[in-house]
């Protein structure tokens, strides 16, 4: 069975930093780039970062540039979105998700394109 599972997500105050993980199960993360999104309730889906299958691209929106990181590790099949200086507006559900592509450095931050999603996590940033 092919599943991503996300973990690290909670409460924090503002200010303060999360570590999101994203683990695949059934399939090897190689063969896809990856991103992270979020979505607060009455809102679509937004595009937080992505990464490709080789890891030399990032690309990440406007709203947390600067402040978030994401990183892959093969060797874990693992994908990371480390979130710092974080504010009330960060608050939403996060999904990681996969998309397979050939292209080894490219990756997208469109929805629509990816193949594979976790079941999100919430990550709440409030005093």
């Amino acid at each position: 069975q092919l599943q991503l599972v996300e973990s690290g997500g909670g409460l924090v105050q503002p200010g303060g930093s999360l570590r999101l993980s994203c683990a695949a199960s059934g399939f090897t993360l190689d063969d896809y780039a990856l991103g992270w999104f979020r979505q607060v309730p009455g809102k679509e889906r937004e595009g937080v970062s992505c990464i490709s299958r080789n890891g030399v691209t990032t690309y990440y929106s406007d709203s947390i540039k600067g402040r978030f990181s994401m990183s892959r590790d093969h060797a874990k099949n693992t994908v990371y979105l480390q979130m710092n200086n974080l504010k009330p507006e960060d608050t939403a559900v996060y999904y990681c998700a996969a998309h397979r592509l050939t292209v080894q450095a490219m990756c997208y931050m469109t929805s629509r394109r990816y193949d594979y999603w976790g079941q999100g996590i919430q990550v709440t940033v409030s005093s």
